[in-house]
């Protein structure tokens, strides 16, 4: 049922001269942490908008600045330049409220809901790999942008400190390996890193991924973009398992037409990296400060501290060895 727009999103319409003066009504749109998103109904038509939140909404004391979607805006329109259709069109973005306004896209599945039913496309996951390698090309060609995503603090506060250095507080004998991860991906500053490419920030719809909630963005390393993602699919094989293979060979789909659109950097270095950080992402998402909510049996999250353990401690170079280690882990 409709409901009244709170003040804060009916004054940036305004302001944003995307509405007049009349009431304003909407719906919440749920699964977000990190802002308040509504549907929001203008005499225009729909539109999407969110606002960011000073504290995420999760157990752990996770704070970062709402200055962070003034870059989720500029990703968007970078991104949207460089593969047309793989973000929404912004509508508008409020520095004072700290609300973007984009475009509301009702027709497109969402990319998790998919996985979590057991529906894994190779397709979906190779386009996935190359709009998301494209858009790093596009960008590492410009290195101008660099200007416009000065947010490495940001990164630190909500990607860096609370995944990879808050493991590290739970497994203190890792804490070198974890911590060398954190200087690693901080010194690469090779293009624009979008920072939560994840299933549940995927549109699709049969005419290529449409990537959304780029509030981590920032100039960076995108090999974390791409061990992001891929260790979404590795997860998936434990929510659903009668889809494991499926999901695998998602896997090697979205990594082999990501690394094949590398241009920018060797690729085989690219891949190294993302190698080191996916088992700490894995890590991360049972003993850092987000957990997946979908791990809820032990065995499970001990499966998972199981392969990324080891593998921090002994370090693969390639992606395929990560999914063999993973894969050997679930049999076990």
């Amino acid at each position: 049922m409709s409901q009244a727009v709170p003040d804060a999103f009916a004054e940036a319409l305004r302001e944003l001269g995307l509405a007049g003066a009349e009431a304003l009504h909407g719906l919440p749109l749920t699964g977000g942490v990190s802002s308040d998103i509504w549907r929001i109904d203008t005499a225009a038509g729909p539109i999407c908008a969110k606002r960011a939140l000073p504290k995420l909404r999760v157990a752990a004391d996770w704070q970062a600045p709402i200055t962070r979607n003034r870059y989720e805006a500029r990703w968007m329109q970078v991104a949207a330049t460089a593969v047309p259709g793989a973000a929404p069109r912004v509508r508008g973005q409020h520095p004072r409220l700290g609300v973007l306004v984009m475009d509301y896209l009702p027709r497109h599945a969402l990319w998790k809901q998919l996985l979590r039913d057991g529906d894994a496309q190779i397709e979906t996951a190779a386009a996935v790999g190359r709009a998301l390698a494209r858009i790093h090309a596009y960008a590492a060609a410009r290195p101008a942008l660099a200007a416009d995503f000065d947010s490495q603090a940001i990164f630190f506060d909500i990607r860096l400190e609370p995944y990879l250095l808050a493991t590290a507080e739970r497994h203190p004998d890792l804490a070198p390996q974890l911590q060398a991860l954190v200087r690693d991906t901080q010194a690469q500053s090779l293009t624009l890193v979008h920072g939560d490419v994840s299933p549940k920030n995927i549109l699709v719809d049969g005419h290529g991924p449409v990537f959304l909630d780029a509030e981590c963005a920032v100039w960076g390393d995108p090999a974390f973009d791409l061990a992001f993602c891929l260790k979404h699919l590795l997860l998936k094989c434990l929510w659903t398992p009668t889809a494991t293979t499926d999901f695998l060979g998602c896997f090697d789909a979205l990594a082999d037409a990501y690394l094949a659109v590398v241009d920018w950097e060797p690729a085989d270095a690219l891949q190294q990296r993302a190698a080191r950080l996916l088992p700490g992402l894995l890590l991360a998402r049972v003993d850092g400060k987000s957990p997946v909510e979908y791990l809820t049996q032990d065995a499970h999250r001990q499966c998972v501290r199981g392969v990324a353990r080891a593998l921090l401690q002994r370090p693969v170079q390639r992606l395929a060895d990560v999914k063999q280690a993973w894969r050997q882990g679930l049999a076990r």
